[in-house]
């Protein structure tokens, strides 16, 4: 199984400043369709395809991988993934907070294994080390956080 975790402060010095509200319809947007904020031909479907009072359904194409993904919002709060069927298993969570001096972080954390490989094989430990790495998660949370300011600045969140 793999454990990642990573975390960002969402308003580093020099950024346009996000509310938490902001950065909550960011993360529900990018829920819904992850197109708008993966690197263009990166993610060619992302559709709801069922949605509940507690929980929708997304099917993608991310990577030339079709996934089906079932997601819970808590508002405000925390995006959870539970990957249904794709190359992996498990459960993926993007979740804001304030740290004990106010300041509001980004926190990617998941508890994933690759479906039809061996636990702790090499295709494990190499995706481990790659969400891990500089290129991993924390950059994509990096990545969402600019995403979202580019959308406010377009009068789209």
């Amino acid at each position: 199984m793999i454990y990642s975790t990573a975390t960002v402060p969402v308003n580093p010095e020099g950024e346009t400043k996000l509310t938490r509200g902001q950065v909550w319809k960011g993360l529900e947007l990018k829920a819904r369709d992850a197109r708008l904020f993966l690197p263009p031909g990166l993610c060619t479907r992302c559709d709801v395809v069922e949605e509940s009072a507690t929980h929708f359904v997304r099917e993608a194409t991310i990577a030339g991988s079709d996934i089906r993904e079932i997601i819970t919002l808590d508002p405000q709060s925390k995006v959870t993934f539970f990957q249904a069927t794709g190359p992996r298993e498990g459960t993926i969570i993007n979740e804001l907070f304030e740290d004990e001096a106010g300041a509001l972080h980004l926190k990617f954390y998941c508890y994933v294994g690759l479906r039809g490989k061996e636990p702790d094989g090499t295709e494990e430990q190499a995706e481990q080390t790659q969400f891990d790495s500089d290129k991993g998660y924390k950059s994509a949370l990096m990545s969402t956080l600019k995403r979202t300011r580019g959308l406010l600045a377009e009068g789209r969140l």
